[in-house]
């Protein structure tokens, strides 16, 4: 009898408890009840070579497989795709919990904006600071998002609002993207708000944006995405279809801020430009819900953002789910209305107030985030092909992770198929 010689790779884990591939289902988002199959395996290993994942099964069936390099036995741990924030503004200098304390003492979100604080304040703050410092404070909050496990983050610019500064912001995401292991999106987003020298002439700061931001983001190929902040007070349903039609013409996916404080039709534009994905809809008619399952718009749920602002009214998640409409969730990592880094402290909320299942909320945060980020192809599954993006987390079952919150319980991070996190403690391949 001939024994089949082992395929040698790089790195073999072995004995995850439970794996999870998010691999199963059709090949697009998971929607509605597919997310309750989210391809678990049991006592389960997975083959990795270089920055790739090249089996996934049983550890026993692995080994008689593969010999390996390094072998890392994850001792009944829950493996999971490395988690995937498809919703942040992680470039900023000062920070805003004295808007916070306002909030509390009952000023509201549009109050504050209104007297000048908010997104605006943040500029200002931003405007007069080094561009070094920029990316060492970036540094630091990508260290923290990788030691709660996010492998992938989409990364906006918006605290500019000139020029100068959106792109200084995202050359500032570039440059993280190119020294860190978190792989970073990265989304240009002047149109965030008015700055205070544009605010009696908003047809001027279109045009800034539309005739000369747009085009040196374009040709310097500084941004993915384009995404804007389509509501009341902010920019208008037609303001916004101008400046993602012409960051559409020069090339750029698209992404809108849509119907968060106020039912505006962002939706609806979001399905008539095609954009990736639409985020908050908070207050989207049901209408709009039922249209936007037949398109090939991702919805982004911000759970963190309702809950930091302290309203009561959740996006109607249950409602999205029951007509199949893909949901992704996210941080909205920011200085003023979502301070928090942790994904597994959304899932709590996701369950909590928007009615989603542990296993939805999993997906949301994996699968189909990277289907938000337009990166199906590559990320938020564990199979054959796919980046080799992996979250270990000391928990029994996949239901502890939301279950267990506000506690950290990520053991190992496996980053294209290197170890960056270890016993809960950030470690340089």
């Amino acid at each position: 009898m001939i024994i089949p010689e082992k395929q040698s790779v790089d790195l073999l884990l072995i004995h995850a408890g439970t794996l999870l591939t998010l691999d199963k289902g059709p090949s697009g988002p998971l929607c509605g009840s597919e997310t309750e199959d989210l391809g678990e395996i049991l006592d389960a290993a997975v083959a990795i070579q270089g920055e790739t994942v090249v089996a996934v099964g049983s550890t026993s069936v692995m080994q008689s497989r593969f010999s390996a390099t390094r072998v890392l036995d994850v001792h009944g741990r829950l493996v999971l795709p490395g988690w995937i924030d498809c919703h942040t503004h992680p470039v900023f200098s000062g920070t805003r919990e004295n808007e916070f304390a306002m909030r509390v003492a009952g000023s509201s979100y549009e109050d504050i904006a209104r007297a000048g604080g908010g997104i605006r304040s943040s500029v200002r703050t931003l405007r007069l600071t080094e561009t070094e410092d920029l990316l060492d404070l970036l540094l630091q909050r990508l260290d923290q998002f990788l030691l709660m496990g996010t492998t992938t983050v989409e990364a906006k610019s918006g605290y500019g609002l000139s020029t100068h500064d959106e792109v200084r912001s995202l050359e500032v995401i570039h440059q993280a993207d190119q020294i860190h292991p978190i792989d970073l999106i990265p989304t240009f987003m002047g149109a965030h708000e008015f700055p205070d020298e544009f605010r009696s002439d908003r047809d001027r700061y279109i045009d800034l944006i539309i005739q000369e931001m747009i085009p040196i983001v374009a040709e310097r190929n500084l941004a993915r995405f384009c995404d804007v902040f389509c509501e009341n007070e902010v920019f208008s349903v037609e303001e916004s279809r101008r400046i993602l039609l012409a960051a559409k013409d020069a090339g750029m996916l698209l992404k809108i801020h849509a119907e968060e404080l106020a039912s505006t039709g962002g939706a609806r534009l979001a399905i008539e430009l095609e954009c990736t994905s639409a985020d908050h809809l908070v207050q989207i008619p049901e209408d709009d819900i039922a249209q936007m399952a037949r398109s090939s718009v991702v919805a982004v749920l911000l759970p963190g953002t309702t809950f930091h602002l302290g309203k009561k009214k959740y996006a109607p998640a249950q409602i999205m789910y029951e007509a199949g409409l893909p949901i992704a969730l996210a941080t909205d990592f920011n200085p003023g209305s979502s301070m928090t880094q942790s994904l597994p402290m959304i899932t709590t909320l996701a369950c909590l107030q928007l009615g989603l299942s542990p296993h939805a909320a999993l997906a949301g945060i994996t699968r189909n985030a990277a289907c938000a980020l337009d990166l199906n192809r590559s990320h938020g599954r564990i199979a054959p092909g796919y980046q080799a993006d992996l979250v270990v987390v000391n928990a029994p079952s996949s239901d502890y992770l939301p279950y267990h919150y506000a506690s950290n319980r990520v053991h190992t991070v496996i980053k294209r198929g290197q170890i960056v996190v270890s016993e809960g403690v950030r470690r340089t391949p």
